[in-house]
């Protein structure tokens, strides 16, 4: 472990120096990749400096107690040496986290689908609970969120919700919500006060970039039509509305929320992407499957993974059998206690995977 450190210690070295040569600040493009570069390595080589600094303490300390005589003393080099212990263990500990293989896809943008499961019209009220939840997570984050595609009920449930979250990081932090998501509670359609089981599911893929995905113009074919759904006067008398079908897989994507045609035409684009990006790396990873099974889990939409319990006021996460009796506040969009624990438990996992 401590040679990679090395080796990634003088490798940033080399990027600080090439970062202020005259000819690097000249060509804007490869400033940036090497500014990247240097950025994505800062946080391992700072814990990496951190943790030769307490070694070297540590060493300091052994040497002075195996020369030292006076017991008061010495008590005060055997707390300082205990400290300097659990510091080094905390320290190795960040290290092995920080040199585990990075997802390529966690400082993306993403594009989430909502839709109602079972459960009817109570599913779909439940599928804009969600929405309203990852709304206000978002706006916590000061990433900025636009629909795609939107379907509501006549009383304001979500049938289907497809929409992008722009920022830093944020597939890092949302990855873990793909599957289904449950909730018990009385409807208050439900005149007998019984409580009722339903269900949404949540889809998130990463953003994918004109480079990864390519898609050929002759392999599409693009439908335009009237909207059908809220937005204004010009709703089924213009034909702003665009369905795409990518021929070779069948995929089809609809985008109708902007009154123009171009813009739903650019975001219908930008969610087939992802799509076909999702495809490719499920074939990719098919192989990888039994030990996805192991983490966090498969981010499967048809996976159970949450249940929102309203009598009890308790959300459970049963991939990681964490309850937490903090139903309204994780609703407002306090998501962190949970993102943070599937975090720990994935690298915890994949940790055991390469030890």
């Amino acid at each position: 472990m401590l040679s990679k450190l090395d080796n990634l210690e003088d490798k940033y070295n080399q990027l600080t120096e090439l970062l202020s040569l005259p000819e690097t600040i000249s060509d804007q493009q490869k400033y940036q990749k090497i500014a990247k570069a240097h950025a994505d390595l800062t946080e391992i080589v700072s814990a990496y400096r951190q943790y030769k600094s307490v070694c070297s303490q540590l060493a300091e300390v052994q040497e002075l107690l195996g020369e030292e005589h006076d017991q008061e003393f010495q008590a005060l080099l055997e707390s300082e040496l205990e400290e300097l212990k659990t510091a080094q263990t905390e320290l190795e500990d960040a290290l092995k986290i920080l040199l585990l293989p990075k997802d390529p896809n966690d400082d993306k943008s993403v594009i989430m689908e909502i839709r109602a499961g079972t459960g009817g019209e109570e599913a779909a009220l439940f599928a804009n609970d969600l929405f309203r939840m990852y709304s206000r997570f978002a706006e916590e984050q000061g990433w900025k969120i636009d629909i795609m595609d939107s379907h509501y009920t006549d009383i304001g449930g979500i049938k289907e919700l497809i929409f992008v979250i722009d920022g830093q990081g944020v597939y890092s932090k949302l990855k873990y919500e793909s599957g289904v998501h449950r909730v018990q509670r009385i409807p208050t359609t439900e005149s007998g006060g019984r409580i009722h089981t339903s269900a949404a599911t949540v889809a998130v893929l990463p953003e994918a970039e004109d480079v990864e995905v390519n898609i050929d113009p002759a392999e599409i074919r693009v439908d335009v039509y009237c909207s059908s759904g809220p937005g204004g006067q010009s709703v089924n008398t213009t034909q702003s509305a665009v369905r795409i079908t990518h021929l070779p897989t069948g995929l089809v994507v609809t985008c109708q929320d902007e009154k123009s045609q171009h813009k739903n035409k650019a975001k219908a684009l930008r969610v087939l992407r992802a799509r076909l990006k999702e495809m490719l790396e499920e074939e990719k990873n098919a192989e990888y499957a039994g030990t996805r099974k192991n983490q966090v889990g498969s981010g499967d939409r048809s996976e159970r993974i949450r249940t929102y319990n309203f009598p009890q006021g308790r959300v459970t996460d049963h991939r990681i059998n964490l309850t937490l009796h903090k139903l309204d506040i994780i609703l407002q969009g306090q998501l962190k206690e949970i993102i943070e624990a599937l975090v720990a438990h994935d690298q915890a996992e994949r940790l055991k995977q390469v030890e």
